[in-house]
């Protein structure tokens, strides 16, 4: 990573951009993981920006993710959303993959919600269900922290006992429980990807406690967190691990039943966005 000062000066610039787009200034940001695209049909688009329009920002490869940054008003409350996220598979940095969320959390927002497609190690999950994130294994992340520390958000060694936070935990749930729509507590393994995990890792996963695996939302979260930012972190099943099931993997798969479940993840986020005010 450049020096502390150089990685300032692009966050600012980014910012200048996104923050003449609107002059309300959201709180919250969500993430519009497999089976959330639909949500921004839902809302009404305020502002709109393609990633390519905002300095530093990186260019998203993976299909089903667009690369647009939205204001969006979901009830009452102006929030960010991401139409599309990066991995380390597509060849970016862990710290190119977060640079957006520094920039985010540089013009004032307070609160994180991740999506993702997962894989689901639980033997008693099936695809389509969600499970929110207590927790995550990050052993096989490049910590988007490695370099000079950027002190103006945090401390060098961050404390991870409450990355997700547990108040939006507790919130999420007792929404699932209103609105009906079952949702499991787990713990989140970060795997780099491209490639699907083999049977054997599955098995090393599981011993050690994870609940599901997929290739995103933790470099995120990470940031998040040492940025100060509250972060709610919510994972569709859209299949079953290597190993768990006999049934070959495929990102076609990921997306089908994501779009299938995308109707109890949407309900789910807009409750939680309009208690947020």
């Amino acid at each position: 990573m450049e020096n502390e000062s150089l990685f300032q000066e692009r966050i600012e610039e980014a910012a200048k951009v996104i923050r003449a787009l609107h002059d309300e200034k959201p709180n919250t940001c969500i993430v519009l993981g497999s089976g959330l695209g639909p949500m921004a049909s839902r809302c009404k688009i305020e502002a709109e920006i393609k990633y390519t329009d905002i300095p530093f920002f990186p260019v998203p490869t993976t299909p089903g993710h667009e690369g647009k940054l939205l204001l969006a008003r979901v009830g009452n409350t102006l929030t960010y959303m991401m139409q599309g996220r990066y991995h380390f598979y597509e060849g970016y940095s862990t710290q190119e993959i977060t640079f957006p969320f520094r920039v985010l959390a540089y013009l004032g927002i307070k609160n994180l919600v991740l999506t993702n497609a997962a894989g689901g190690l639980n033997p008693e999950m099936n695809p389509g269900d969600l499970m929110v994130i207590t927790d995550h294994l990050s052993m096989f992340c490049e910590s988007p922290l490695r370099g000079p520390n950027m002190s103006t958000f945090g401390p060098r060694f961050p404390d991870q006992t409450h990355v997700y936070d547990q108040g939006f935990v507790e919130m999420i749930l007792r929404i699932s429980s209103n609105l009906n729509i079952p949702v499991r507590k787990g713990i989140y393994a970060y795997m780099r990807g491209p490639q699907y995990e083999t049977p054997a890792e599955i098995r090393a996963l599981r011993t050690l406690g994870a609940d599901a695996v997929g290739m995103s939302t933790v470099p995120e979260a990470i940031i998040a967190s040492h940025s100060g930012l509250r972060v709610l972190a919510v994972s569709c099943i859209t299949n079953l691990a290597a190993g768990i099931s006999d049934k070959p993997l495929s990102h076609k798969e990921v997306m089908e039943t994501g779009a299938a479940a995308s109707e109890h993840s949407i309900a789910l986020v807009e409750a939680f966005l309009q208690e947020l005010l």
